[in-house]
């Protein structure tokens, strides 16, 4: 029987994960039954509402991190997904501020007794926020680094080469073995961004078996094999000699850049977050090594429902104020959909410097979520008017 696998997709908060989920699950996984599990930090499970609009079954969890006061319940929530929806994929969500190191040891706690295939874990990372959240909250952010397979850069067309680069170096600080995806996702097929996470049809697999076939007779070298013909000078090394990871997985067809420290347009990396570190700075220079927190002891969330109407203009002033002041907290992430004018319904997402809105399905009310640290819940009930 085959099992079905689990991919686990990680990445601090508004990086990209729903977006790379519905592409991967429009574009490569039509054909597969996927159940998602998500995970939220908060009160509120955003992400399912924009993942419903795609009639994915969502199973939410949203009463702590899979990482912290899941994890004894995680099991058993695997065994009855299984035997529910017999799914041949499971892709898991976790929180934008859990620890991916916490997450893989409370799936494969429980993978194998619930009959599941640990196959992927990847981290999205925000190509324009990378240096700020590393210095600011590096204990979580650098752990999804540290720990996944596959490095996915999101938003990578909105920076200039040299920003992409610094990016990139930052990243292979810590972690120079991961698969690292740099072209933006819209010049990628989902089966190609597939294939990374499941490290499939990597330069490095194409070159150590390039380098058993001989070129004289097309035999294919098993180890410490050789033919009996004289090589003329061939120099195959059966795939040992040459150095197969100098090109540190950067031969995707992806591009790098070199190291900018200006900032581009919407890229401001004080943006509400630069003061992070003096609210928190009992953490914020152990990058997951010297301290260990949960994410609820220094990420707070503030959610919502209403039933309020907005228009597109208060809209964009409220998010325009929310992502300026400083008086609501850090936020690092704000997120929902409201109720608009003459039947429509807006939804929104910013993250810090910079937000957008469009039109979306209708939802059964209003629904908004803020998450950062110290946040002041009554100054954001009066600016969204709830």
């Amino acid at each position: 029987m085959t099992l079905a696998k689990i991919d686990i997709i990680s990445g601090f908060l508004g990086a990209g994960k729903t977006t790379l989920i519905k592409k991967l699950l429009k574009e490569t996984l039509a054909g597969e039954q996927v159940v998602l599990i998500e995970n939220e930090f908060g009160e509120i499970g955003i992400d399912g509402g924009f993942l419903k609009e795609a009639g994915i079954q969502i199973t939410e969890m949203n009463s702590g991190c899979i990482c912290c006061s899941l994890v004894g319940d995680f099991g058993t929530a695997l065994k009855d997904v299984v035997q529910k929806y017999h799914p041949d994929r499971i892709l898991i969500e976790p929180s934008g501020v859990g620890k991916l190191s916490d997450v893989i040891k409370a799936v494969g706690n429980v993978a194998a007794e619930a009959g599941l295939e640990m196959n992927s874990f990847t981290a999205v990372v925000d190509a324009k926020k990378c240096r700020v959240f590393i210095k600011n909250f590096g204990e979580f952010f650098v752990n999804q680094i540290e720990y996944a397979k596959t490095i996915i850069l999101s938003r990578t067309q909105n920076v200039s080469q040299d920003k992409l680069e610094e990016c990139v170096a930052l990243i292979r600080e810590h972690n120079d073995k991961a698969a690292l995806i740099t072209t933006p996702w819209d010049e990628l097929t989902g089966q190609q961004i597939l294939d990374a996470m499941e490290q499939k049809h990597s330069l490095e697999d194409e070159l150590l078996e390039a380098a058993r076939v001989c070129p004289d007779c097309g035999h294919v070298h098993e180890h410490g094999e050789h033919c009996d013909h004289d090589h003329a000078g061939h120099s195959h090394g059966h795939g040992h000699e040459h150095s197969s990871h100098d090109h540190d997985h950067d031969d995707h067809g992806h591009v790098h850049g070199g190291h900018d420290h200006t900032h581009d347009g919407h890229d401001h990396d004080h943006c509400g977050c630069e003061h992070a570190h003096e609210d928190h700075g009992h953490h914020h220079d152990h990058h997951g090594h010297e301290g260990h927190h949960h994410a609820d002891e220094v990420f707070t969330s503030w959610g919502t429902e209403t039933a309020h109407r907005y228009t597109k203009d208060e809209m964009e002033a409220i998010l325009k104020e929310l992502s300026a002041s400083e008086r609501f907290g850090t936020v690092l992430r704000a997120k929902g959909m409201v109720r608009g004018a003459d039947q429509t319904w807006i939804y929104f997402d910013l993250v810090p410097g910079e937000y957008e809105l469009r039109d979306g399905a209708a939802q059964y009310t209003g629904q908004i979520c803020v998450i950062g640290s110290k946040l002041d819940e009554q100054a954001l009930k009066e600016l969204f008017r709830v």
